[in-house]
């Protein structure tokens, strides 16, 4: 006797199925929930820092308000005006569920146990207020390269959420094997590092100047970097 050949799944959803199926589920991880791999739920009670514009939703007693240009103090703001650009921080204060997302990014949840880290500066999502975060800037590449030019440094206790443009891959970095990559491919790293600006003469004579390839981050010494199996070009803002 055969079997009868499976039933094809439908493409289509009643109203009630898509509903049920796409509807939001309360998973008890906490204060940072991935609600799904591109979509982060945040149970507030208190305060998170934001990636400005990541609000998606909310419900509940929720306000926000944008960093100061002095909260982070006058160095920030210093770098800030140097680079033309910076990521500007939302403070979302009170008690409900927010959603946050970026452009579509995964979304990565870390808890940093009195730790650093460094992110591109587009990849952060959200982190805690109990983390001291500090904007960080490559000069060299500032000149050459339209994104990735300055980065947040975030260190002590507390979560941190990034993104990043699929499967995040972390690549190990060990004492005489240097790892080099894309900047505009790179998402993080750990931070005892301090990567250093490579130009790969060859490959920039036979690509051409305008080839970011030819543009590389170093990083040398015992520790980590996070990198992206895409290169996000952020363009620069009106003091770029």
């Amino acid at each position: 006797m055969t079997t009868p050949p499976p039933i094809p799944a439908s493409p289509s959803h009643t109203l009630e199925e898509f509903v049920r199926a796409t509807s939001q589920q309360d998973l008890g991880h906490g204060f940072f929930e991935k609600e799904t791999d591109r979509l982060l739920e945040v149970n507030l009670n208190g305060r998170v820092n934001t990636k400005m514009g990541s609000m998606v939703a909310y419900h509940g007693n929720i306000r926000f308000t944008r960093e100061g240009a002095l909260d982070q103090g006058l160095g920030n703001l210093l770098k800030k005006a140097v680079s033309g650009e910076g990521m500007s921080i939302t403070y979302a204060d009170g008690q409900g569920k927010l959603y946050l997302a970026d452009a579509g990014k995964k979304v990565s949840i870390i808890r940093l146990q009195n730790e650093a880290i460094v992110v591109n500066g587009n990849d952060v999502l959200a982190f805690e207020p109990t983390l001291k975060h500090t904007i960080t800037m490559m000069r060299k590449v500032a000149a050459m390269l339209a994104g990735g030019l300055f980065n947040i440094r975030l260190e002590g206790s507390g979560l941190l959420a990034i993104t990043s443009h699929y499967e995040p891959r972390t690549l190990r970095v060990e004492p005489g094997k240097p790892v080099f990559t894309d900047p505009n491919a790179t998402v993080a790293w750990s931070g005892d590092l301090t990567p250093v600006f490579h130009t790969d003469t060859s490959l920039r004579t036979f690509i051409g100047r305008g080839s970011g390839e030819s543009f590389q981050m170093k990083f040398e010494g015992s520790g980590f970097v996070v990198i992206q199996p895409y290169e996000e070009v952020v363009a620069r803002g009106p003091g770029g």
